[in-house]
């Protein structure tokens, strides 16, 4: 029965790591967006972390994730005399590294941490229907990297102490490699591991020679890390001016969190919210199981008696401190607390843990801003057929307008030339109107579409459940008083998209905000013409 379930639940994982669903633009533009520029010479979008005096991004913990499998595809498109790999290949390659490292580090992970045969099985499997490892941990995000840091830091922990006469210098070693690049990927790692490291205490007071080989391989990882970082952000830097005016980002990291006001422009949250809000939308009624576990017994549950729950509950506290809470950022509790916690099997426990999961697992896995992604992998296509159904022989420069979206990741429309043939595609110049108000949008437009006889192409991508859309809709018989000389012609929709910052219950009511985001879902291209006579 458990290998049975774990198939079907290995093959539900595979489906949804291929689903092009997008759940926070971090997982685009703090990885494949930085690194297909420097690779593909694809457009892109370099966001601010990479670009500002102080950079508080590392590339260190990103160079293997992402730089090598791009590299290798570039070789292979090249020793092939291909050129270079199309974008769709290089996204769904990194999905799926992403997938392996998932299925393969986070499930063996989990499989040590749980010291009871007889609950392994059944916690391989818990950790394995849930949804965020469908979705989250299938995404380029820096959670999910640092999900499996934080799990094999803890499985490192526990074979040094539960060996402590007799584990190798080795694994101390390899223990400083993570802790390093724990901290280069995310500030937020030492919460995870800090009260849990110290039952190292001990063993470092009976091997003097283990503290040094963790401080010493510490300090070395660390240095190639700052030597890495440094020589990105300043190319040109000699080695003198590496030991001179060295980058290091997790210290530029701190002072910029540490600053209320940088925090306030993400948005400010009350202290409360990871334990309220974000545990629940992560575990939804195992986490009611555990609260109701606090409340129906006099003394501590069996479950927040070991490490894993120590590391989970300690790093939400700590990481409660700062405003700024975002769900992902407790996605390395997940697999840490579905590991302590013993449910009974009962009905309503498994009926509600499967709707929980299959309802937030097609939620953020297949629909949540999911038109995104294959509207940007076919808008190179999409303003060449149109540009030719207008007869225009030559393809002029585009620009594309995206509102009420997250921001569109620019390296998915891939190269402006195709090397194979050698023939200059469109030129697409992308604009993120993010939420702006639509005649706002609409005075952005017009200023855009050239006057008659039209000559440069211009398309607006948005949700079809912006209503503001349709008075200016072609197939609309209604004329706008604002701009009547504007005019959308639907070109291409996708229909599994969902968008979720466009609910709108003060003004449209519930029922009819859920009709109109649910019941005219999906994603729409169209394009803006002037009404030339």
């Amino acid at each position: 029965m458990w290998r049975r379930t774990y198939l079907l639940l290995f093959l539900i994982r595979v489906y949804f790591a291929l689903c092009p669903s997008y759940i926070h633009p971090d997982e685009n533009f703090q990885g494949p967006e930085v690194f297909a520029g420097r690779i593909f010479s694809y457009p892109s979008r370099i966001p601010w972390e990479f670009t500002a005096e102080h950079p508080i991004r590392s590339v260190f913990p990103l160079w293997p994730i992402y730089e090598v499998p791009m590299s290798l595809l570039k070789w292979f498109y090249t020793e092939g005399g291909s050129g270079h790999p199309p974008p769709q290949l290089v996204y769904y390659a990194l999905r799926t590294g992403m997938f392996l490292l998932s299925f393969v580090l986070e499930d063996w992970a989990v499989y040590e941490l749980v010291p009871s045969p007889a609950h392994r099985r059944a916690t391989v499997v818990l950790v394995a229907s849930s949804y965020v490892t469908w979705t989250y941990q299938t995404h380029t995000f820096s959670n999910s990297l640092e999900t499996l840091l934080v799990a094999w830091g803890l499985v490192l922990i526990r074979r040094i102490v539960k060996n402590k006469q007799y584990s190798s210098f080795f694994s101390y070693a390899v223990l400083s490699l993570i802790a390093v690049i724990g901290v280069f990927n995310r500030i937020t790692f030492p919460a995870f591991l800090l009260f849990p490291g110290l039952q190292l205490l001990p063993c470092f007071r009976c091997k003097p020679a283990a503290l040094g080989i963790f401080v010493g391989f510490g300090l070395l990882f660390a240095s190639v890390a700052i030597y890495i970082d440094t020589s990105f952000y300043r190319p040109a830097a000699s080695f003198s001016d590496i030991l001179r005016n060295p980058i290091i980002t997790p210290l530029n990291n701190i002072r910029y969190n540490s600053d209320s006001s940088n925090l306030a422009i993400h948005g400010l949250h009350p202290h409360h919210q990871h334990f309220v809000a974000n545990l629940f939308q992560l575990l939804g009624p195992a986490y009611v199981a555990m609260i109701v576990s606090l409340f129906n017994r006099k003394i501590v549950p069996s479950w927040m008696r070991n490490a894993r729950a120590l590391s989970a509950v300690s790093a939400t506290m700590l990481l409660s401190i700062f405003p700024h809470q975002e769900p992902r950022f407790l996605i390395p509790c997940v697999p840490l607390l579905l590991s302590c916690v013993r449910i009974h099997r009962t009905r309503m426990f498994l009926v509600s843990w499967i709707g929980f999961n299959a309802v937030m697992g097609f939620l953020m896995g297949v629909y949540h801003q999911g038109g995104i992604v294959p509207t940007q992998l076919a808008m190179r296509s999409i303003v060449e057929t149109n540009t030719a159904s207008q007869g225009i022989k030559s393809q002029p420069d585009a620009s594309v307008f995206w509102w009420k979206t997250y921001s569109p990741p620019q390296w998915l429309l891939g190269p402006d030339q195709d090397l194979d043939s050698g023939n200059s595609s469109a030129h697409i110049d992308t604009f993120d109107l993010m939420g702006i108000p639509g005649l706002e949008m609409i005075q952005r437009l017009d200023s855009a579409v050239p006057r008659c006889p039209f000559s440069s192409p211009v398309y607006l991508v948005a949700p079809l459940s912006a209503t503001f859309l349709d008075t200016y809709s072609a197939e609309s018989s209604l004329s706008s008083p604002h701009s009547p000389n504007i005019q959308l012609y639907r070109l291409w929709s996708y229909r599994k998209h969902l968008n979720l910052d466009d609910l709108d219950f003060g003004e449209d009511g519930v029922l009819r905000t859920l009709r109109r985001i649910l019941g005219r879902r999906g994603l729409g291209v169209w394009s803006v013409r002037r009404a030339c006579k």
